[in-house]
């Protein structure tokens, strides 16, 4: 059984939510009156708002100091940095990130951290009752969600959802990188970390517009590539790309041999054969596949040999010195 849990960081990225902040301070507050055995912080990471957010922000952390810090970015650099700010400055036990729009219920983090504490890593919301359009929203949403759980192996119903609840020992295992911050989840589960789910509160947005639109599927697509890669092969490439360089030259040779057989059979002229050209690109992609699995069997090496940077992570360790 874990150890239990002594204290907690709330990480809200802000972009452009100057009508939510004050609202949102005071629900937390008012959902950590309930949990008085916790130490609390709430990080307010402004990712270059526009308006008045930082304003507010430092407001505030004027008004309660003790429980409020805010990190200001000199502009716009995603939600996936300001995430990264937030878990690198929270120093709980367990790390909580939710979003600044008040869609997101406060009250919603008892509940997480008892699912976490019964022995869980990772504890994930659900929005099962999700308050937004449902062909431009909850639709794309579900086949995304399917796809990623199939791919990553870790089965999610909502990966978007961004109130979720880490222990800091696992968070910090976590890189971020790009806009992978929605598959946190999955990364944490690669490390070894054990992942559960519960459903969540989601509310109607009440000020502000949605950030995300139908033009982040395909970075969403692309991440989800990149997560894969990193689950399965981060730390052996030549297996990926090797599997796909032996394939191909597997059939440049076979298109060789019909090529020969051609030409020894009925007398075809190599440079009329079209199964030559067939030999010719196969043998030329297998090998650069192969080159590929290589030089990235080289980066990996230097990577980890550089930061001697361990490829696995110890849950406990029981006796010795």
């Amino acid at each position: 059984m874990e150890s239990a849990i002594k204290s907690l960081s709330i990480v809200v990225p802000v972009y452009d939510e100057e009508g939510s902040l004050d609202s949102l301070h005071a629900e937390i507050t008012a959902a950590m009156g309930a949990l008085p055995r916790l130490r609390h912080e709430i990080i307010f990471v402004d990712d270059g708002s526009a308006d008045h957010s930082a304003e507010i922000c430092r407001g505030l952390h004027a008004k309660d100091p003790e429980h409020v810090r805010v990190i200001i970015f000199r502009r716009n650099f995603g939600q996936t940095a300001a995430m990264a700010a937030g878990f690198d400055a929270a120093t709980g036990d367990v790390i909580v990130p939710m979003d600044a729009d008040l869609q997101n219920d406060p009250m919603d983090i008892a509940r997480l951290l008892e699912k976490l504490e019964a022995g869980f890593d990772v504890v994930s919301g659900w929005r099962q009752n999700r308050q937004d359009g449902l062909f431009s929203r909850r639709m794309p949403s579900i086949l995304a969600n399917g796809l990623v759980s199939w791919i990553t192996g870790v089965p999610l119903h909502d990966y978007g959802c961004t109130l979720k609840a880490y222990r800091r020992e696992v968070a910090k295992h976590i890189n971020f990188y790009g806009e992978l911050h929605r598959f946190l989840p999955a990364l944490a589960s690669w490390s070894g970390a054990m992942v559960a789910e519960i459903p969540v509160n989601h509310r109607s947005r009440r000020s502000g517009a949605s950030k995300y639109g139908i033009g982040r599927t395909v970075r969403v697509v692309l991440d989800l590539i990149t997560v894969k890669f990193l689950m399965s092969y981060s730390t052996k490439p030549m297996q990926v790309f090797g599997t796909w360089g032996a394939f191909s030259l597997l059939i440049g040779f076979m298109a060789g041999l019909v090529t020969v057989f051609d030409k020894i059979v009925y007398g075809l002229s190599v440079n009329r054969n079209g199964w030559a050209l067939v030999c010719l690109l196969f043998l030329l992609t297998g090998m650069q596949f192969i080159s590929m699995g290589l030089l990235g069997e080289i980066s990996v090496r230097t990577y980890y040999e550089s930061q001697k940077k361990p490829i696995y992570t110890i849950r406990e360790t029981i006796g010795g010195a």
